[in-house]
């Protein structure tokens, strides 16, 4: 058989059964649109109208082919959703008066993990929506890190990072929702160290349109950071030659630098006492 992929445990982990029930353990069956209520843990809270045009005229056509998971609600016959939101939402718009469903047994806490689960497969949560996500997770049900990595597939220092977004004013989260700056831009911000700093340096970037790298760089010199030093060019074979024979002949680290005219000598010594013996050297005292 061949072996499961996906992002953390699943539906067959979490909820016994999976998706996949015999008829025996209450196969699919249909539901009218109207007995079926959101999860109130999904993260998501934005769905691109492109993408739901796409699925509806979809499911206008051929209807819904994957069952949706729901788990029994507070009254008779009525349905919370746990795994499908976006296709109940196009269902509503094609005019589906009802849909398929797979019943099963959920605790709140396994309707966010699976609701977290579906999105992050299909890679529709933003940045923001999974770590609102993964706060409910941590906070509200007390999960750690590693805990919560391990559930949705992400390594512990992912699911940190993405937490850490949280902590940003909420006119980087703006931008950050509405497009206008990445991910990665976000990130950078959060290295400076108030909300006042990482909001002008919003501007900067927005103002010049400045790239990640970019954004990085700005960061460090409002940080007060140098920049890196750039690396040196290796010299050519004829001048290293000429080094060796000078540090042979000096006993010390010997550099040359050439110029349009002329260049430097860089002689390197390490005491006073070197210093001595270079100068009875040189000097031929």
């Amino acid at each position: 058989m061949a072996q499961k992929t996906g992002l953390g445990r699943g539906l067959d982990a979490l909820i016994p059964g999976g998706e996949r029930p015999s008829a025996a353990e209450g196969g699919p069956m249909m539901v009218a649109v109207d007995m079926l209520s959101p999860n109130p843990r999904q993260p998501r809270s934005n769905f691109a109208s492109a993408e739901l045009e796409d699925l509806t005229a979809s499911i206008r056509e051929h209807g819904v082919l994957q069952p949706l998971i729901v788990t029994p609600g507070d009254a008779d016959g009525h349905y919370v959703l746990i795994a499908g939101e976006r296709r109940l939402q196009a269902a509503r718009l094609a005019g589906l008066s009802g849909v398929p469903v797979i019943i099963r047994q959920a605790t709140d806490q396994q309707r966010l993990e699976l609701a977290i689960i579906e999105n992050v497969q299909r890679a529709d949560l933003s940045p923001l929506e999974e770590a609102e996500a993964y706060r409910q997770l941590a906070d509200d049900f007390g999960m750690s890190h590693e805990e919560i990595a391990a559930q949705v597939g992400r390594s512990r220092v992912a699911v940190t990072n993405i937490l850490r977004l949280l902590k940003l004013p909420d006119s980087v989260k703006n931008a950050l929702i509405e497009d206008r700056i990445s991910e990665g831009h976000a990130r950078s911000l959060l290295a400076l160290p108030t909300s006042d700093a990482q909001t002008a340096a919003l501007r900067t970037v927005l103002a010049q349109e400045l790239n990640v790298r970019q954004t990085e760089e700005l960061v460090r010199r409002l940080s007060g950071e140098k920049p890196p030093a750039r690396s040196r060019p290796a010299p050519p074979p004829e001048v290293s030659e000429l080094e060796e024979r000078l540090r042979t002949s000096l006993g010390t680290r010997v550099n040359l630098r050439s110029g349009r005219n002329g260049g430097t000598v860089t002689i390197h010594y390490y005491s006073n006492e070197e210093l001595d013996v270079l100068l009875a050297r040189l000097l031929d005292d």
